[in-house]
């Protein structure tokens, strides 16, 4: 396997560099695939190398090697994720920045030429910092966790009667938040059942929400009540991709014109660079964009059950490492325009999707919507007319009511990234009247992120959520977004009842006031 200089840049973790008592050492972290150190043939320093027996590796689990020692026979571990401290014993560096070159040998991928720069900054009068240990198994355990608590109350004066309280083992949260603490613990409560008719989710599933607004749940339970009473709620998925959205910087909007077409006859090779990096990931196409003299790359992946905004953001990075190496016109590049709009709204995830393209759709009968939510078809239908007026003038981007209000209180209790709801705040309303002058009532939400691997699907209280879900193990995550769509669109039926029948404030009053 060949690895790109801008891809092996990635193994050297900036910041690291820094003078100790003995000389100086900085941080390699594997981030392709396990791997052997077979070989270390030189680490230089601006313009001096640094002797091999003055050079020693600390692997992390309690061992320090030689660099003189490290051999085909000898070899030292580095599997993925793995960071080794390479310490120099022959004193301390100037302030200022530095140019590091690491030449070593692994049996994976051959000898490798691992070039950055970093700095030694100015040493700062020590302030009270948040305990920390750089070794992760100490770092996450109980001690170092009582110790940040205890530095939190004796800085603030507040004693942390709530917040040091957990139920889980610390460790099970690394990889998910950094300075573990503690927890901020959300009300829970259960919704439903709900009857999904999905191609994934099938039957009835009760619906965790975590939120601390008043009548939430009791509306979404109302319009559950309601969907089942109509036989349920159709989910269909219509689109699956994630993206990450590089820009490549040209002299002239020609060059730009003549990158993309350059692309397009060398897809083949981009997508072997970029799904080498995952067993998962799978690199579908490339949209290009033109604009001044900037060619932005839209690259569309699937990702398993997982979220997968680090997976393909890893994988873009491979490709656009061999796409600068093999055209040499580019100027600039970055790995992120802005054009994914990763956290955001977007006209481009409309049209084109970011995440899951789910629709949840139902046909409600008149006598069902008038017994039990005191609101006629013919209301629903021309209040939302009225109301996409207002959305329109607004410039919002959702023409339906409150869908963030079901994606956030899901996103919680099944530990998804709560900021994708900023994607998932999109959404499309339509509702008609049928023929039999009943409501037919659906909505598409064209950027719906979810997951149930990786990121904090995890993590206890979420994994038992997920579970009640019964979105545990491989292959789960579409009947997880079709359950999410589902809620959204009972939500929707929910709320507009009680505007259009001026049940809303009464409802309000009742649930969401503390009296």
């Amino acid at each position: 396997m060949t690895i790109s200089a801008l891809l092996l840049r990635q193994l050297y973790t900036s910041g690291s560099l820094e003078n100790d008592a003995e000389g100086f050492q900085f941080s390699l972290k594997n981030r392709f695939s396990d791997a052997l150190l077979t070989r270390i043939y030189q680490v230089r320093v601006d313009d001096n190398e640094v002797p091999l027996q003055h050079l020693l590796l600390d692997l992390g689990d309690g061992r320090t090697i030689a660099a003189a020692d490290v051999s085909p026979q000898a070899p030292a571990p580095f599997p993925l994720r793995q960071v080794a401290r390479v310490m120099a014993r022959v004193g301390p560096l100037p302030n200022g920045s530095h140019e590091i070159r690491c030449d070593v040998e692994t049996d994976s991928f051959g000898r490798l030429e691992i070039v950055a720069t970093d700095a030694i900054a100015t040493a700062q009068p020590p302030k009270p910092s948040i305990p920390w240990d750089p070794d992760e198994r100490t770092n996450f355990g109980t001690e170092m966790v009582a110790r940040r608590q205890r530095f939190v109350e004796e800085y603030t004066g507040v004693k942390l009667r709530h917040v040091a309280g957990h139920s889980f083992d610390p460790a099970v949260a690394k990889g998910n938040i950094e300075n573990f603490t503690g927890v901020a613990q959300v009300p829970l409560g259960f919704a439903g059942p709900l009857r999904i008719n999905g191609e994934h989710a099938k039957g009835e599933f009760l619906i965790p929400l975590a939120t601390t607004e008043g009548t939430l749940v009791a509306s979404y339970n109302r319009g559950m009540k309601v969907l089942n009473l109509s036989g349920g709620v159709t989910c269909t998925i219509s689109a699956d991709c994630m993206q990450r959205a590089p820009v490549f910087v040209f002299a002239s909007a020609r060059e730009a014109r003549d990158f993309r077409n350059w692309v397009q006859e060398h897809l083949a090779e981009i997508r072997q660079e970029a799904e080498a990096t995952s067993h998962v990931a799978r690199l579908h196409d490339i949209d290009t964009y033109l604009a001044n003299k900037f060619a932005f790359l839209r690259f569309n992946y699937t990702t398993g059950d997982a979220a997968g905004q680090n997976m393909v953001g890893r994988a873009t990075f491979a490709a656009c490492s061999w796409i600068v190496e093999h055209y040499p016109d580019v100027r600039r590049f970055y790995l992120e325009s802005n054009f994914a709009t990763d956290k955001k709204a977007s006209h481009v995830n409309v049209m084109r999707t970011r995440g899951k393209r789910v629709t949840a759709e139902a046909v409600i009968p008149r006598a069902i919507l008038k017994e039990h939510l005191r609101v006629e078809p013919e209301s629903l239908v021309y209040h939302w007319g009225v109301a996409n007026v207002g959305a329109f003038m607004s410039g919002a981007n959702n023409n339906g009511l409150h869908s963030p209000n079901a994606i956030t209180a899901m996103f919680i209790a099944t530990g998804q990234d709560v900021a994708n709801v900023a994607e998932g705040s999109a959404a499309v309303v339509y509702t008609e009247l049928t023929a039999d002058g009943d409501l037919y009532l659906s909505i598409t939400i064209p950027s719906l992120i979810v997951a149930t691997h990786g990121g904090g699907t995890g993590l206890a209280t979420q994994r038992e959520c997920l579970e009640v879900l019964g979105c545990t193990g491989k292959g789960t995550v579409n009947r997880l977004a079709e359950i999410v769509a589902g809620v959204v669109l009972a939500g929707e039926l929910s709320l507009a009842s009680a505007i259009s029948s001026l049940e809303w404030v009464s409802a309000h009053e009742r649930y969401g006031r503390h009296r």
